[in-house]
């Protein structure tokens, strides 16, 4: 099959001064992005913001452009309700029983326990499902290729649009996860994946104090 092809047009020009200044502005500001566990359930975000932040995330490369992802928008309280209670259920097994010693030691720093208040409490919840395969117009089954890595670069720019705009994010991975398919409705080829809880923060927000490594400990460069 010929590929298909169309000239490559280049359309952000900026001098090397204003390239390093506008990477040296978004490590800045990215720098700053905290997981927020307090939100404010009483300001309304608009959703546009939201949906702003999804059309980029579903801009990001994916292996073979196939695109293995799906988002489910929540901001209906019932739902809201119906998805923390199921998601508490698991993570009480996982904090009393399924998890060794070592992970909760991990954890203890954070201070996170079974309890998910921001599932309801913030304005929306995003969860992001992964097509670990696809189906054609002629109900075919069509494998999808790195679906990991693609939503995963997907959602890292989901995040960073949502920061970007002013809104805080918690990313939570209850386990397992399949309750979600359950409740959204969701067809057999999709795996939840994560859900991303976002909104602006509550006044009395609070993170715990953390440190992030030095580029010394993670950059390796060969010049």
């Amino acid at each position: 099959m010929k590929k298909k092809l169309v000239k490559y047009e280049h359309n952000i020009k900026l001098s090397t001064k204003q390239m390093i200044n506008t990477a040296n502005d978004f490590f800045n500001v990215i720098k700053k992005r905290r997981t927020v566990r307090d939100y404010d359930p009483t300001t309304d975000v608009p959703i546009d913001i939201v949906e702003n932040a999804i059309k980029s995330a579903a801009t990001a490369p994916s292996g073979a452009n196939q695109q293995p992802w799906h988002y489910v928008l929540v901001s209906n309280q019932n739902l809201k309700n119906k998805i923390r209670i199921a998601a508490e259920d698991e993570e009480k097994e996982f904090y009393s029983r399924r998890a060794p010693d070592e992970w909760l030691n991990a954890l203890e720093h954070i201070g996170t326990d079974q309890n998910k208040p921001h599932l309801e409490n913030a304005p929306f919840l995003i969860i992001i499902f992964a097509q670990r395969y696809s189906i054609d117009k002629n109900g075919n089954k069509l494998k999808n290729y790195y679906v990991s890595e693609s939503v995963g670069i997907a959602t890292g720019i989901l995040l960073s649009s949502l920061h970007m705009s002013g809104l805080v994010t918690l990313t939570h991975t209850p386990s397992p996860m399949k309750f979600l398919s359950k409740i959204l409705k969701r067809p057999e080829n999709e795996s939840p994946y994560l859900i991303i809880a976002t909104g602006y923060p509550s006044k009395n927000a609070t993170v715990p104090i953390i440190t992030k490594k030095s580029p010394s400990e993670f950059l390796t460069k060969y010049l």
